[in-house]
C-alpha cells in the first residue's frame, strides 16, 4: 500500500504520456464504438427472437383465449349454483351491502322475474349430471319405497360426523361482531372469511387451550335444524339426498330430527356447554311419548362414536339417569355408518404434523380450505385445540393394528409391515427447505403404541391433560372391570373398554364402504430442531394421568422453544410393492378416509362376543362396494367414498327400509375380507 501511495506521488499529473501510452488510449477510444455496435446488433437480434416466441406461442395461453374463457367458466359456475330463485333476492343483497359499507346510491328498482324466467328454462336444459347438486336420482328411492307401500313407522334421529356440521358466530364482543350469525365453517362465507380475514377466523375457531371451551370475546355455536348438516355449502351435499327420501315416505320434522352438534368440542364438554345429550334425551324421549314408538338413530363416521358415548352417558345414575333399560325401551334400531369405532390412522398424522389431504372424515372442501390457506403448523395447532378430534385416536393399540412383525390387515408376501404404524426410510430435509440441513439420526420404526407415545411426546401438555381426562385407547378384556367402566366417562368412547348397553331387542347395522384405497401407515422424514413459538412445551412435556399437575422435565434456555421437524416422506412412492406407497403413504383397504379394520372389526368379531355384547344385540354388516361412475360428479348410485355413500343409493335403501319398518330384510353382505382380518386380532 505504501509502495502505492509512492507511485502516486512520483508521478506528476502534468508529465507528458509516453507515445505507446497515447496509442493504447487511440485504440481504445476505437473499441468502444465497436463494442456499442456489437451490443446494437445483439439487441435487435434478441428482440427478434423475442418476437418470433411470441409468434410462436400457443393460442390457449394467450390472454385473448383465457380472458373470455374466464368469462365462460364463471357464467357456468353461475349456471349451476345460482338458483333461479335467487334473482329475486341480489337487489335486495345489493342493498344491504351498500348499508353495511355506508355507500350512498340510488339503484333503480328492476323488475328481474323475465330474467328468472330465462334463468330457470335454461338451467332445465342443462343435463342433470352436469349439476353439482343433482345427479338425477332425486327422490328416486323414496319413489321405490313408496311404491312397495312402505310409510313412516318409527321416528328416525340423524347424527352427522365430525367437519359436517355448520358453525355459526353468536359472539358480540366489537373484535367479532361482523361474524355474528354467520356461518365460519360451511358455506361460501367460510371461504370467504378465511382469504380476507385469516386471522380472526383461526382466533374465533381454535378453542381454549385449557378449558377446552370458547377463547375469550368468541361463541361459536352449531347451527340448528336440519339444514344444518344438509350440505357443506352450495353444490356440496351432506345429508341432503337421505332427508329428500326419507321425506317421499312421509317424514317430516315432525318425526325427523337431525341432532347436529360441534365437533371441536370433547364428549364432556358437548353436554356440559351445550347440554347435548340431554337434548337428544329429551328429543328421542318426546318421539316415544307423541308417538308411542321407539326411535331409529343413523349416525354418521364421527357420530358413531358420539352415540357410543350417549348410550353410556343416558344410562349412567350420575349423567342421564335414565337407568340400564332405557336404549332398550328408547331405541329400535342404530345405524352406523362408515364408523369410525377403532379410530383413524390419518388422524394421528394430523395430529403430529398437520397433514391431513381429508383427513379426520374431512370432506374434500373442508379440507381444501384449511390445506389451501394454513400451513402444517396452523393446521397441527387448530386440531390440538379441537378436543372432539382426538377422539378418532386410534384405539385397541398393538393388540388391533400390529406390531413390528405382524397387523391384522398384512397382505400375503408383503415387504413391510402396517402394524408400524410410523416408520422413517431415512432422515431427509423438508421439501420446502432451501438451506441444507443437516442429517439427523433416523428415530426408529414405531407400532401403534409407540407411535402414540412419540407423538403425545411433540404435542402441548394442555392437549395430552385434555386427552387423558376425555379419552382412553386401550382395551379391556375382563368383564368386571368392564361394568365399572360404565361409570367412567373416559371410556365411554372407546368400544374395546365399554359394554353394549344391556337392550336385546335394538339391532344394529354396521354398513361401509369397500375398494377405495385408503391411509393406513406412513412412512416419516424428519430434519433438525427448530424454533417454533407455537408449542412452547413441545417435547419434554409430559402429562399421562387425569391429574391437575403435568410433569415437565426442565430445559436449558438454548432450546426452550425448540422442537423435532417430522413429516410424511412424500418423496417416496413405491407403486409395485406391497402394501402400495404413494407419497409417503401405506395404502390399506377401507372407504378413502377409514380402515377396513376400524370400520368392521367390532362389528363382525368384537361386539359378536358376550364380553362386549353382554345383552345379545344383534349385529348385521353390510358392505357396499366402491364403484363409482366415472361421468357423474361424487360418483352416482354406486359410490361408497367415506362421504359421498351419504348419497349412495344402498345406503339410501338401507335406512328407508329400517325407518318403514321393513328393516328385517337387511341381512349381512361382505364384499372384503374383514372376517378374516378381524379374527386375526388379539382379541383375548
Amino acid at each position: 500500500m505504501s509502495t502505492l501511495s509512492q507511485r502516486i506521488r512520483t508521478w506528476p499529473a502534468s508529465e507528458p504520456s509516453s507515445e505507446s501510452d497515447i496509442g493504447k488510449e487511440q485504440d481504445h477510444s476505437q473499441l468502444v464504438p465497436d463494442v456499442q455496435l456489437e451490443f446494437k446488433q445483439q439487441g435487435k437480434l434478441f428482440d427478434a427472437q423475442i418476437h418470433k416466441m411470441k409468434k410462436e406461442r400457443r393460442f390457449f395461453v394467450k390472454a385473448r383465449f383465457l380472458f373470455p374463457l374466464g368469462i365462460l367458466l364463471g357464467i357456468l359456475l353461475g349456471f349451476i349454483l345460482i338458483q333461479p330463485s335467487d334473482l329475486q333476492d341480489i337487489h335486495s343483497n345489493l342493498l344491504l351491502i351498500m348499508e353495511e359499507y355506508d355507500i350512498s346510491l340510488k339503484i333503480p328498482d328492476i323488475d328481474l322475474s323475465r330474467v328468472e324466467l330465462e334463468w330457470r328454462r335454461f338451467r332445465n336444459n342443462i343435463p342433470e349430471v352436469w349439476k353439482l347438486n343433482n345427479d338425477g336420482r332425486e327422490f328416486q328411492v323414496g319413489e321405490a319405497m313408496k311404491a312397495r307401500g312402505l310409510t313412516a313407522h318409527y321416528p328416525i334421529v340423524l347424527v352427522p360426523g365430525i367437519v359436517s356440521t355448520g358453525l355459526e358466530s353468536w359472539s358480540t364482543s366489537p373484535e367479532y361482531r361482523t361474524f355474528f350469525r354467520e356461518k365460519l365453517w360451511g358455506g361460501f362465507n367460510m371461504v370467504s372469511q378465511v382469504i380476507f380475514n385469516r386471522e380472526k377466523w383461526i382466533s374465533a375457531m381454535m378453542l381454549d387451550p385449557v378449558t377446552g371451551l370458547d377463547p375469550p370475546g368468541a361463541k361459536i355455536r352449531a347451527a340448528e335444524g336440519i339444514g344444518a348438516a344438509s350440505s357443506f355449502m352450495t353444490g356440496y351435499w351432506l345429508w341432503s339426498k337421505i332427508v329428500e327420501n326419507l321425506a317421499v315416505v312421509n317424514y317430516d320434522t315432525n318425526n325427523l330430527h337431525l341432532a347436529p352438534y360441534d365437533w371441536r368440542l370433547s364428549m364432556w364438554n358437548l353436554e356440559e356447554r351445550d347440554g347435548y345429550f340431554s337434548k337428544l334425551k329429551s328429543t328421542i324421549e318426546g318421539f316415544k311419548k307423541r308417538q308411542g314408538k321407539k326411535t331409529v338413530i343413523a349416525a354418521h363416521s364421527m357420530g358413531s362414536t358420539v352415540m357410543l358415548y350417549f348410550f353410556k352417558w343416558v344410562e349412567s345414575p350420575e349423567h342421564g339417569g335414565g337407568g340400564s333399560d332405557w336404549v332398550e325401551n328408547h331405541i329400535e334400531s342404530y345405524i352406523t355408518i362408515a364408523g369410525t369405532h377403532l379410530g383413524v390412522a390419518k388422524a394421528m398424522a394430523a395430529f403430529l404434523s398437520g397433514e391431513m389431504k381429508d383427513t379426520v372424515q374431512m370432506n374434500p372442501a373442508g379440507a381444501y380450505v384449511l390445506e389451501r390457506f394454513f400451513s402444517r403448523k396452523e393446521r397441527q395447532k387448530l386440531f390440538c385445540s379441537w378436543a372432539g378430534s382426538a377422539s378418532m385416536w386410534i384405539k385397541g393399540g398393538t393388540d388391533v393394528w400390529g406390531d413390528a412383525s405382524w397387523a391384522p390387515d398384512d397382505e400375503p408376501e408383503s415387504s413391510h409391515t402396517h402394524g408400524e404404524l410410523i416408520a422413517f426410510r431415512q432422515a431427509a430435509a423438508p421439501p420446502s427447505a432451501h438451506d441444507i440441513i443437516p442429517s439427523v439420526e433416523p428415530t426408529k420404526n414405531m407400532t401403534a403404541d409407540e407411535a402414540s407415545t412419540w407423538i403425545l411426546e411433540r404435542t402441548p401438555s394442555t392437549f395430552q391433560k385434555m386427552l387423558w381426562t376425555n379419552y382412553s385407547f386401550g382395551i379391556e378384556r375382563n368383564e368386571k372391570v368392564l361394568k365399572k367402566n360404565a361409570l367412567d366417562p373416559r371410556k365411554w368412547s372407546n368400544p374395546l373398554e365399554v359394554q353394549l348397553p344391556n337392550a336385546p331387542s335394538m339391532k344394529i347395522i354396521c354398513v361401509y364402504g369397500h375398494g377405495k384405497e385408503t391411509e393406513r401407515s406412513y412412512w416419516y422424514a424428519h430434519g433438525p430442531h427448530e424454533s417454533d413459538e407455537s408449542f412452547e412445551e413441545v417435547e419434554h412435556s409430559t402429562c399421562t394421568d387425569p391429574t391437575d399437575k403435568c410433569d415437565h422435565t426442565p430445559r436449558t434456555p438454548l432450546d426452550i422453544s425448540f422442537s423435532r421437524t417430522s413429516w410424511i416422506d412424500a418423496d417416496y412412492t413405491h407403486e409395485t410393492t406391497k402394501p402400495k406407497v404413494r407419497n409417503g403413504v401405506k395404502m390399506g383397504e377401507g372407504d378413502g378416509t377409514v380402515s377396513l379394520l376400524s370400520l368392521g372389526a367390532m362389528c363382525v368379531e368384537g361386539w359378536k362376543r358376550p364380553r362386549w355384547n353382554p345383552g345379545g344385540i344383534k349385529v348385521t354388516t353390510v358392505e357396499l362396494p366402491h364403484q363409482p361412475a366415472p361421468n357423474i360428479p361424487r360418483g352416482g348410485a354406486n359410490t361408497s367414498d367415506h362421504v359421498d355413500i351419504l348419497g349412495s343409493t344402498g345406503l339410501n335403501e338401507l335406512i328407508l327400509k329400517v325407518a318403514t319398518g321393513a328393516g328385517h330384510e337387511v341381512e349381512d353382505r361382505f364384499v372384503s375380507r374383514i372376517r378374516e382380518f378381524a379374527r386375526r386380532v388379539r382379541w383375548d
